[in-house]
């Protein structure tokens, strides 16, 4: 994987072939962050990354300054990975070892923009309940977005804050706002 923008531009990171992920691919990422940044100025934004896997979303973030970026991820590879990468580069990302939905469940925090990429192979009702979990805990400030990275044969259109979602190849992207 590469960061496409901000201070790393064209940095690769090289994640360990152990883990269990599915990075988001460089053509849906720069996409995805073509439309953020239509939205968003990302200096100080406050960030959820949510099954964070390599830490693909997180160092794209904070290489274009954002704020406190949070990684949330079950895997302690992934978090071990993430911690690592994230120091040996100085970037302000915050790994936490945690099952996402009992994480979404405690936190009292707010973040103005929510990440989450979730195993492809979910049930459509857990991709909802993230959906769920944000508005009902009201995890959004002001003008914030959750974003869930899904494939293409799940369709998330039917939650009441939905909004739009964008595909790119096999990848899709659903934006919720409150």
């Amino acid at each position: 994987m590469r960061i496409i923008s901000g201070k790393y531009k064209g940095k690769r990171i090289t994640a360990p072939k152990k883990l269990p992920v599915r990075p988001t691919t460089d053509m849906a990422k720069e996409g995805l962050f073509n439309i953020l940044n239509n939205r968003f100025y990302f200096d100080g934004l406050k960030v959820l990354d949510l099954f964070s896997g390599t830490g693909n979303i997180s160092f794209e973030f904070a290489s274009r300054d954002a704020g406190e970026i949070l990684a949330v991820d079950s895997f302690a590879g992934c978090v071990h990975f993430i911690s690592k990468t994230a120091k040996e580069m100085d970037l302000s990302i915050i790994p936490i070892k945690a099952d996402v939905f009992k994480f979404l469940q405690r936190t009292s925090d707010t973040f103005d923009i929510i990440f989450a990429d979730p195993p492809y192979d979910f049930e459509e009702d857990k991709f909802l309940n993230i959906a769920h979990l944000v508005f009902e805990r009201q995890l959004l400030l002001e003008d914030g977005l959750l974003v869930i990275e899904h494939s293409d044969k799940t369709n998330l259109s039917h939650h009441p804050h939905f909004s739009e979602s964008r595909k790119y190849g096999g990848s899709v992207f659903s934006f919720f706002e409150a």
